[in-house]
């Protein structure tokens, strides 16, 4: 009798720490999820990786986050963010390309909004984890270079304009997603098994 009620309580302990485990992992991921759907971000590809195309990338870089509250706004949100930016795409493109005639460089540049599959970056003092994005896709000629990028929404790379109020992370995240992007080591295995179920199950 005391030996069935020894395995019972063990196994009773063994499946509460499973539970436990299983629930803090899919909150994990949730919030991962959450994280990763409120964020836009800015990516620039260069025509090549040679020198002159990259010094270009990088002048294209300069002038848009030169008119970031022209062409960004201070969103409310995502959806906002992707709004401003979807009204702004001909002008952005047309900035774009004056800054490459002004360099003498002809080259054509393309501009969408796009779900992009970006690895771990670290920005300062935070870290977004891998996966996929919301982004605005900026090409130049070929795009076949090495690409620039930045977390546009929330404005975590845009310089401080009159109209955009705040570049600090605490203002736009949850203390959940901070811990994440303040700590990555702790999540990357949790995460990466999360992705793969997320996967397999759709």
């Amino acid at each position: 009798m005391k030996k069935n009620l020894t395995f019972i309580m063990a196994a009773g302990l063994i499946f509460t720490v499973i539970i436990s485990n299983y629930v803090g992992f899919v909150r994990d991921g949730r919030k991962l999820d959450q994280l990763r759907e409120s964020v836009l971000r800015l990516h620039i590809l260069a025509n090549s990786d040679s020198e002159e195309d990259q010094r270009l990338k990088l002048c294209i870089r300069d002038a848009l986050l030169e008119h970031s509250g022209e062409f960004f706004g201070n969103a409310a949100d995502l959806e906002d963010a992707e709004k401003n930016v979807r009204e702004a795409m001909p002008k952005i493109v047309e900035t774009a390309e004056a800054v490459l005639r002004q360099q003498g460089c002809g080259s054509r540049v393309t501009a969408s909004i796009e779900d992009i599959d970006f690895d771990e970056r670290v920005y300062g003092n935070i870290t977004m984890p891998a996966g996929r994005y919301r982004a605005l896709r900026i090409e130049i000629g070929e795009a076949k270079g090495h690409n620039w990028w930045c977390v546009m929404y929330p404005p975590l790379c845009i310089p401080a304009a009159e109209d955009v109020k705040s570049r600090n992370e605490e203002d736009y995240f949850e203390d959940d997603e901070l811990d994440i992007m303040y700590h990555p080591k702790k999540y990357r295995v949790r995460f990466a098994l999360w992705d793969k179920i997320t996967d397999i199950f759709g």
